[in-house]
């Protein structure tokens, strides 16, 4: 899941940044709008976390050319000192799908995040499935038939990009892409680490589905000896 946070406060910035990527979550961080829109234009995120005291133009002049000049723009989860009850009700009704007034606490932010996800139109179903593997991507719980399936945050990221992708080709440098952020450095062989462990606990959990390399190329999800 791969986020994109807009925030001029350089510490806060970062607090929440790092906080999102010991979660598992891959996220771009961008001090100004115009630098986050330009972002937009070649990556695909999952939810915008958005300051509205930005330094070149305000938040909601962000949000507004968000949702006019990208075709499937992200949920936005407004995070402000502005606290007064009609600046609120003025985010929500400009486009936020949610409103959080600093200080605020980073675990309730996660949470808030996963409810925005799980409604209806936001995610294409609740869960993804392919054959006998199931991937909860709001609590990020994965299932062989009913046994639970023990992953880091990192192996059930590459599931859940896998699986969405329902036994397509994923190619590497896009999954990478997904995975980690732009400031992100990425060992030679994380990826390849990830895929290893992922295609272990499959096996250990006695899943039909296992994971199929293709040399040069990428990964994609298998059942079995299916072509």
């Amino acid at each position: 899941m791969r986020l994109l946070i807009v925030e001029d406060h350089p510490a806060m910035r970062d607090i929440i940044a790092g906080y999102f990527r010991d979660r598992g979550f891959a996220a771009d961080a961008f001090a100004r709008g115009e630098d986050a829109l330009a972002a937009t234009a070649t990556t695909a995120y999952d939810a915008l976390i958005l300051d509205l005291g930005l330094p070149d133009m305000d938040g909601m002049d962000f949000l507004r050319r968000l949702r006019a000049e990208t075709a499937n723009s992200p949920p936005a989860l407004i995070v402000t000192a502005r606290d007064r009850i009609e600046d609120r009700i003025g985010g929500l009704d400009g486009g936020a799908d949610d409103y959080i007034v600093k200080p605020f606490n980073l675990a309730e932010l996660e949470a808030r995040i996963r409810a925005v996800l799980r409604r209806p139109g936001v995610r294409r179903e609740a869960d993804y499935r392919y054959g006998d593997v199931s991937f909860d991507p709001a609590s990020r719980t994965a299932h062989v038939g009913d046994k639970a399936l023990e992953l880091s945050r990192r192996e059930a990221s590459v599931l859940e990009e896998l699986i969405r992708a329902s036994g397509r080709i994923v190619v590497k440098d896009m999954l990478e892409d997904r995975l980690y952020g732009f400031e992100q450095q990425v060992s030679g062989n994380a990826l390849e680490a990830a895929i290893s462990r992922l295609r272990r606990k499959l096996a250990d959990a006695g899943s039909a589905v296992g994971v199929d390399v293709s040399r040069g190329v990428g990964y994609r999800l298998k059942i079995g000896g299916a072509p």
